[in-house]
Order: structure tokens, then sequence, then C-alpha cells
């Protein structure tokens, strides 16, 4: 009820206006055939009073209450009361205006205002067209809450969907960091010439990493570069028992894709493959057209089925499906001694 009292007060404005030009509708309707104003302005009043008790009652009580709120048959009985009400006060009106104005003589009234139907009528009309904009107000309420709180779901679940997209990001295996560590402490006690190199890729690789991954797109040569420096990272590792084969074929070198996009698929190879003969070999290739990004990357393995693909192909598989929908293509196919995977998604939004 303070809602409803603050917002009357908020809108008082409006009110007086609106029932002013009732008023001055109803004076000027029923002014037809009458030469006495007083008259008309006291019967003119008394209908407004009416049709402002009427109106506001079914307003604010039996429309919000009971309609909208679903009490069908209270309703009718309310609006069954208020009916009787305004049939007696139009009654009282005309008695009013009989006994008062014009000395019982019945005949002298104006036309329009003797006759209790045209009366009826009227006030009914006003009562119709004010619950009327009640209900159409509320119903485009109602419509801009839903809007909102829509719009409140999907601004979250799109927040949700940022820092779930940002999480897989950042997943990269740490063995990977772990085992270059390891590698780098070797050579710095070797005092080899190869470790400070190591470092500079190491920390651009991290950088790479846990900074730029909060970009939307990074240009694809960057990305491009950090598997490079990945590749030599793993190289330094393993030495001979490493054979790696990196294959690009660019249309465009200022195409942009999301970062950490095709370093995982290099990282599962590298976590996942095994050595065959005592080298591990992958074979990895890029290429670019108009429209799509091709990425062809195997490994070999001994397991010719697998059940597990790792954390980083099920965060790609995710991050994709996110990114593209349905318009990206990836094929996972584990084969006698080799893990092959084909990437294809599309350069240009449709």
């Amino acid at each position: 009820m303070l809602k409803i009292f603050i917002s009357f007060l908020y809108k008082t404005p409006l009110h007086i206006l609106y029932w002013g030009l009732v008023w001055l509708f109803f004076y000027l309707f029923f002014s037809t055939g009458s030469n006495n104003p007083q008259f008309l302005f006291w019967f003119t009043s008394i209908l407004s009073v009416i049709s402002i008790i009427t109106s506001y009652v079914f307003a604010y009580n039996l429309i919000p209450n009971y309609l909208l709120a679903k009490k069908y048959w209270s309703f009718l009985l309310y609006t069954v009361y208020a009916i009787i009400f305004t049939l007696f006060g139009v009654l009282v009106t005309v008695v009013f205006g009989f006994i008062f104005f014009f000395n019982l003589e019945f005949q002298n009234m104006p036309a329009l205002t003797k006759s209790s139907s045209v009366i009826l009528v009227c006030v009914f009309l006003i009562i119709i067209l004010t619950s009327g904009y009640k209900i159409l107000s509320h119903n485009y309420k109602s419509i801009e809450e839903k809007k909102t709180l829509e719009n409140k779901f999907l601004h979250t679940q799109l927040q949700l969907k940022e820092q779930e997209l940002k999480f897989l990001k950042i997943q990269i295996h740490p063995h990977f960091l772990f085992n270059t560590l390891n590698t780098l402490y070797g050579f710095a006690l070797k005092k080899s010439d190869t470790a400070p190199d190591m470092i500079l890729k190491l920390s651009n690789l991290l950088d790479y990493i846990l900074y730029q991954v909060d970009k939307p797109s990074v240009l694809l040569k960057n990305e491009i570069q950090h598997i490079e420096d990945y590749i030599s990272l793993e190289k330094m590792r393993f030495q001979e028992s490493l054979q790696v084969n990196f294959t690009k074929s660019l249309f465009d070198e200022a195409i942009q894709i999301s970062p950490m996009l095709l370093l995982p698929f290099v990282e599962n190879a590298f976590k996942h493959g095994a050595q065959i003969n005592g080298v591990l070999s992958i074979n990895i290739n890029l290429k670019t057209t108009e429209d799509f990004l091709i990425f062809y990357i195997e490994n070999t393995s001994k397991q010719v089925t697998t059940t597990k693909k790792g954390i980083g192909l099920e965060n790609i598989q995710k991050r994709l499906e996110m990114l593209y929908q349905n318009k990206s293509i990836i094929s996972i196919r584990p084969e006698a001694n080799q893990f092959i995977i084909n990437l294809k998604i599309p350069l240009k939004d449709d």
C-alpha cells in the first residue's frame, strides 16, 4: 500500500489533469439543451466524484488484487457491488438535480441529464477506460520486468561463460613447466650456453599463457611464435629423441584467433605421445584460406584406442563450442601407432 501511495503522489499532476478533462467532458456533453450553469457544475462534479471513486476502486484494488491474481469469483462479486454503487450514485445525482434545481419539474431538466441510461454509459465509459489503462500499464510493466530479468540472467550467463572461457584458456598442463624447469636446472649445472635462450623462451611463453590469455583475440603469427617456442623448449629437453615437423601456409598474417587455441593441441601431443623406436615424432601442418583455418597434428602413440583425451583436448573442445557453436569441425582419431587431430574453424562471422 505504501508503494501505491507514493506512486499516486508522484503521479498526482497527471491524475488531476486526467480528471479535469473528464469533468470538462461531462460538462460539455450534458450542457446540451441546458441554460443552468450552476446545475451543470454540481451535476458534472458529482458524476466526476462517482467516476473517480469507482475507477480507483477498480484500478488500485479489484484489478490488481483479484482480477490479475486470478480470483475471478471475488472480482465478479465486488464488480457487482461497484455497479450497484454506481447505479445508486447516478440515481442520487438525478434526484438531486430534480429536487434542488428544477423544483420537482422533471420536464424542465435537460434531456441528457434525466436519462439514467445515458449517464450510466458515460460513467461506465470512463471507468472502463481507466481500468483498461491500468491493465495495459500492468502488462507493460510485466513485460519490462520480464525483459529486465532476462537481461540480468543473460548477463550473468555471459559472465559465467567468460569466466569459464578464461579458466579453460589457462589450463595448460603443469607437467610441461616442471619438466622444463628441471631441464633448465640441468643446463644451469652444466653452465650450458643454451640456458639463457631457454629462460627467454620460457619467459615469453609464460607471459603469453598467463597474461595475454585475457585478450579476446591475438594475431595468429603470435600463436605460431609461441608454439615454436614451446617446441624449441621440448627439443632442448628431449634432445635426439624428438622429431618435429611444423609446416605453415598462411593466407594472411594479420589473421586473429582466440589465444591459446592451438597451443593445447601441441602440448597434448607431447604429453600423450610415445616414442617409437626411441623417437617421439610429431607432424604439424597449419593452413589458412580466406575463410578457414585448418590445423593438423599427429604424434606417435602406442595406443590404438584411447578413452582419455587429456584435459587439454577436453578444454579445447569446450572452447570451440563456446566460440564457434556448430561452425567448427574437429576430428580426433587414434590409430595404430598414431594419434591424429584435424581442426577446421571459420575465420569470418556469417
